[in-house]
């Protein structure tokens, strides 16, 4: 079994209830979620000038490897309405793979961790709300240390627990 954790979030439609069937086909899809974060609203990142997101990290057991875990949730999104016409822009709903047990992996389906993760208040927040001390396999620093050491000035609200 793999232990999986993962950011949703977006930023169109009705917010709250993206995240809800996103949670319901990654269980169905993917395995069983064993631990959400609260949901905390997120100013825009990168591509600013656009509505403010809602995030959530969650746990998860799979037993998909990675490859064939991203193309499930790639599957998801997409049933989910998610369009990709601008790089960091609105989305209905955004899926990502921040860590999948302690693995590194680069391939040209899914790179693990998230290589962006480190400078993103809006992952580190929820994601060490449920995993404040699992270490970064390549940065080899927890959650919560990368999250006092992250340079990312965007605000991040808790919206709800």
């Amino acid at each position: 079994m793999n232990k999986v954790y993962l950011l949703i979030g977006g930023n169109m439609g009705d917010r709250m209830a993206n995240l809800t069937a996103a949670c319901l086909k990654i269980t169905e899809a993917c395995g069983p979620i064993t631990a959400y974060s609260s949901i905390y609203e997120t100013e825009a990142w990168g591509f600013t000038n656009q509505p403010a997101f809602l995030n959530q990290a969650l746990a998860i057991q799979t037993t998909l490897e990675a490859t064939a875990l991203m193309e499930q949730i790639l599957k998801i999104e997409l049933s989910l309405g998610r369009k990709r016409d601008i790089p960091l822009g609105p989305r209905i709903i955004d899926i990502d793979i921040i860590y999948f047990n302690d693995d590194i992996i680069d391939n040209e389906i899914v790179t693990i961790p998230h290589p962006s993760m480190a400078k993103r208040n809006f992952v580190l927040t929820p994601l060490t709300e449920i995993a404040p001390l699992l270490i970064h396999p390549i940065l080899l620093k927890s959650n919560e240390v990368l999250l006092k050491e992250c340079g990312d000035s965007s605000v991040v609200y808790k919206k709800s627990s």
